[in-house]
């Protein structure tokens, strides 16, 4: 479903959930069926990779979008990185727990684009709890529930099942969000109080000493070089702090943009992975 372009489409919950059951389907195969040939393209030595479903039911791994904002919401990145460090069905679960919110976020930033009324949205959300989670399907939740219940008991309690669990993910959502904006509100109030331009958003490891004493936090990426270019920190430039080695960089220099960075747990820069992987 084509989320741009300069003509306006009329759109209805039913287009949107056509596109959302494709795109399940198509990563729903990923994680099953065509599971070995997701697995391969998962390698880690490759950099920050992500799975994308298309609404013509296929899948496939690749980067996340150059262009910020994206056209659509993204996915999990990285996903490639914790293959070979848990047990299999685990990595396969997680992914599918990332896949379900990023199908409820692409969902509902088309419902968000194409207008819909509280109506149409609340269609929209019943149309797709009618489905099991992704989650559901990897796992083998909807078999087990199936066998537990009796058959005039079982259809409800799935539903119900996967309401809760669209719901969690959807919060899960709002509460990222909520943090993000936090953040700019407080670094606004901070820029006209001081008359000083805010930095740019740090990494997730730095946003609760930032709450403690953001001032603090200035002075003391005032002086800071990049690991990678040698260069000092600039106002207006995104930059991230390496987890493992604490080195700040730009993120132009290690290829990393803010969107990207708000899907990373844990950052290590091109050192430290590389000296992981020759260890390994």
């Amino acid at each position: 479903m084509d989320g741009g372009g300069a003509a306006r489409v009329t759109r209805t919950p039913e287009d949107v959930f056509r596109d959302f059951r494709g795109r399940r389907a198509g990563m729903i195969k990923a994680l099953t069926t065509e599971v070995e040939k997701f697995y391969q393209q998962c390698d880690p030595e490759k950099e920050n990779l992500s799975l994308y479903g298309f609404p013509n039911e296929t899948w496939e791994v690749n980067l996340p979008a150059e262009e910020v904002p994206p056209e659509l919401p993204e996915p999990a990145l990285g996903i490639n990185f914790a293959r070979d460090g848990m047990a299999e069905k685990d990595w396969l679960a997680l992914v599918a727990v990332h896949s379900d919110s990023w199908l409820l976020a692409v969902a509902f930033y088309f419902s968000a684009r194409f207008g819909f009324d509280k109506e149409s949205r609340r269609r929209l959300f019943n149309m797709i709890n009618n489905l099991p989670t992704i989650y559901e399907v990897v796992t083998g939740t909807v078999k087990k529930q199936s066998k537990e219940k009796n058959p005039n008991s079982s259809s409800k309690s799935n539903k119900s099942s996967s309401k809760k669990v669209a719901l969690s993910i959807f919060y899960s959502s709002l509460i990222s969000i909520s943090t993000i904006s936090w953040y700019c509100f407080s670094q606004r109030y901070m820029e006209a109080e001081s008359g000083k331009s805010p930095p740019s958003m740090p990494s997730y490891k730095e946003e609760e000493d930032l709450r403690e004493s953001p001032e603090d936090y200035n002075d003391e990426h005032d002086n800071t070089l990049c690991g990678a270019c040698g260069e000092s920190y600039g106002k207006d430039e995104f930059w991230i702090c390496c987890d493992l080695c604490e080195q700040w960089f730009h993120g132009k220099c290690v290829r990393i943009t803010p969107a990207r960075a708000e899907h990373i747990k844990q950052y290590k820069c091109p050192s430290c992975s590389n000296t992981k992987r020759a260890k390994v």
